[in-house]
This record gives C-alpha cells, structure tokens and sequence, in this order.
C-alpha cells in the first residue's frame, strides 16, 4: 500500500496542477458519492471511503510540509494515526515525519480538524422460530427485514428454478429478489402451465410439454400465486422481496438472517395460512438479536374454488 501511495504522491508533486495549489485530488468530503443497494456495495464504499481519506491524509500532509506548513502537516497526519485499522507499514512511513514537523514547530491545534470516516458497524445475524402454520407447517414462510431508522438495501437479482414434478410445484414456496429470473421446468410425462392473476405479477407460459422450461422475470414486489390450467390441484407461491435482508425458514421454523447491520427493523413474515403478512418491530443491537419467537395466525379463508387463467372458477377437488 505505501509503494502505492509514495508512487501517487511522487507523481502529484510533480504535476503543474498540484503546483498551483489546486489538486484535484486533495480533500477530506465524505461520504464518496458510491450508490449502496446491497451488502455488498456497503462493503465496498466502506473500504474505497477509507482508502480514500488515508491517502489525501497521508499526502496533503506531506505536501504541507514540503511547503513549510508544520501545522497543517502535524494536524492532518495526527488525524490519519487516529484512524482504526490503520496498516502498520502507514504508520511506519508517517510518524518519522510527523516527529520532524512537530521538532520544527507544528502544532495540532492550529488547522481545524479534518474528520475521521467512522468503520461501518461489524454486520451480525438475527435469529429466531416460527409457530404455527397449520398443516402446511411454519417453514413455508417467506421473512425480511425492513430498516426503520435507514435505507433498506435492495437485493441483488439470481435466478431460481421452480419445478412441475408429479402435478407438485417444487418448491411450493420460494423467495426471490425483485428482478430475479425463475425458471419453470416441466419434469412430469404430461404438459402443464404455469399462470398467475396476482397484482405483483400476472403471467401465462402457455402449454409446455414434458422436459420444456419456460422462463419468468419478477419485477414487482409481493406476493405471486401460481396455477396450472391443466391441473386444478397444483398450487404455489413466489414472494418477490425488496430487502437484502430476507430467508426462508426451515422445515422446523427455525431461520437466520445474516449480514444485517444494528439497528432499527420491522420484522415480516408471510405464511399462506396468514390473512396478512405478520409485522414485529426489533431492535438490532452489536452482538444481534436471537430467540425471536414469532407465532403464524391461521386466519386466511380456505379457498372454496380455483380459477383457471380466465378467472372462472375451477372445483379442485376433482384432483385433476
């Protein structure tokens, strides 16, 4: 790192701009202008954050005390020693320099304080188990986080497979991010279709035979329920997120959501037997939150008919 600084500081000093006191890359603004949708990008404006005020630190220091500036050389690399996690190699290059600006008579005191970009908080998990359910059971449930005092961040897109195996969907239940791509296999022996009248989503594969994919972009957040017109029995659901911070549970319950800085959330969990989706406010501390026990209420009406892809109503009890 310090080869990289000496090689970035050799060629400001010589360039005519640094010359005329106006180079572009000295200053002390942040946050950098990076946009944050995911943990991911969080991770990395953290560190191109720090990067950045350790080298304009380290560098307008020394160009103040090539310029005979003591003060502003001793106060700017005083700031940079403050900085956690500072590497060793860093230290080592600048406090030989300071202790000459400071024997020549610089004094912290006498420049404003530039300010130190504070480390983002370490990320950390919430656990917890679902009740209920029904016969269905508590891991068909869908769970995210919505940050109260902040910005959620959007989760970045993949793509899913959901399959048609013996008039089953496969998984039943699957949570996908706003953007994803899923793709419907057919693995039985005879055609299905895959069709949905949901408001986030409503779509029609048409009829694809044994061994065919067709493949479906969400774009909308919510809840997608899915239908075959073939089959009046086979019935799923796609909930589409926009929260970096969501999982599904397992068969038991139990669920983990990783990577989550402290903070203020909203807990919600969906669950078909639910009439709506369930709400709980948690407080995130440093070392996470865990033993959260949220139990499914088994509200939600039975559905008395099916509508095939035109809205009429189909009897699935035929089982066909």
């Amino acid at each position: 790192m310090v080869k990289r600084l000496a090689l970035a500081l050799s060629l400001s000093l010589s360039s005519p701009v640094l010359a005329q006191g106006t180079a572009p890359w000295q200053g002390d603004e942040l946050p950098l202008p990076l946009s944050v949708k995911t943990p991911q990008d969080l991770a990395f404006k953290t560190e191109a954050e720090r990067q950045f005020l350790t080298f304009n630190l380290m560098v307008s220091g020394k160009v103040a005390f090539e310029s005979g500036d003591y003060n502003r050389a001793v106060q700017k690399w005083q700031v940079l020693l403050r900085m956690p996690g500072l590497p060793a190699e860093v230290e080592r290059a600048v406090r030989p320099l300071l202790l000459e600006a400071q024997r020549l008579g610089g004094e912290a005191g006498a420049v404003p304080a530039s300010p130190v970009h504070k480390a983002a908080p370490e990320l950390v998990t919430v656990t917890g188990t679902l009740t209920g359910g029904g016969l269905v059971g508590a891991g068909a449930a869908v769970l995210w986080l919505r940050r109260l005092d902040g910005a959620t961040p959007a989760p970045r897109p993949g793509r899913r497979v959901i399959n048609q195996k013996n008039k089953l969907f496969l998984p039943r239940v699957l949570a996908v991010p706003v953007g994803s791509t899923v793709e419907f296999r057919n693995d039985d022996v005879y055609y299905h279709n895959v069709f949905s009248l949901s408001p986030a989503q409503k779509f029609d594969t048409g009829i694809d035979a044994a061994g065919v994919s067709h493949r479906q972009t969400f774009k909308k957040a919510g809840l997608v329920e899915l239908l075959c017109n073939i089959h009046a029995s086979m019935r799923g659901f796609i909930y589409v997120v926009d929260s970096a911070y969501y999982t599904q549970p397992r068969p038991g319950g139990a669920f983990t959501i990783r990577g989550v800085p402290p903070g203020r959330y909203e807990l919600n969990v969906w669950h078909e037997t639910s009439a709506e989706v369930v709400k709980q406010p948690l407080a995130v501390g440093p070392g996470g939150i865990h033993g959260i026990n949220v139990d499914i209420p088994h509200d939600r009406p039975p559905s008395v008919v099916v509508p095939d892809k035109y809205g009429r109503p189909r009897q699935p009890q035929l089982g066909y």
